[in-house]
């Protein structure tokens, strides 16, 4: 893969505007991974997004070791109240 990307002015803009919307799209991501996880009753789903949450968090900028601790617990509680401390 070359190092200097030859993106079109189009491509820019979309690139652009993701980084523009980036916390607005982590908010979204997060508060609906919490809501899946409110309502979700198969283990397997939950998992899954619980492996999600903790992305989506480091992601969003979040202390690792209090991420791994809510996730390890699985406390859906303090998930979402980290979610609304960070956005």
């Amino acid at each position: 893969m070359p190092k200097d990307r030859n993106y079109t002015s189009y491509q820019k803009g979309i690139i652009r505007r993701y980084y523009d919307h980036k916390d607005d799209l982590m908010s979204q991501k997060l508060g609906e991974i919490v809501s899946e996880l409110y309502i979700c009753t198969e283990e397997k789903k939950a998992a899954r997004l619980w492996k999600s949450a903790r992305a989506a968090l480091l992601n969003a900028g979040a202390n690792e070791a209090r991420v791994d601790c809510i996730v390890d617990a699985r406390d859906l509680e303090a998930l979402a109240r980290i979610v609304g401390e960070i956005f």
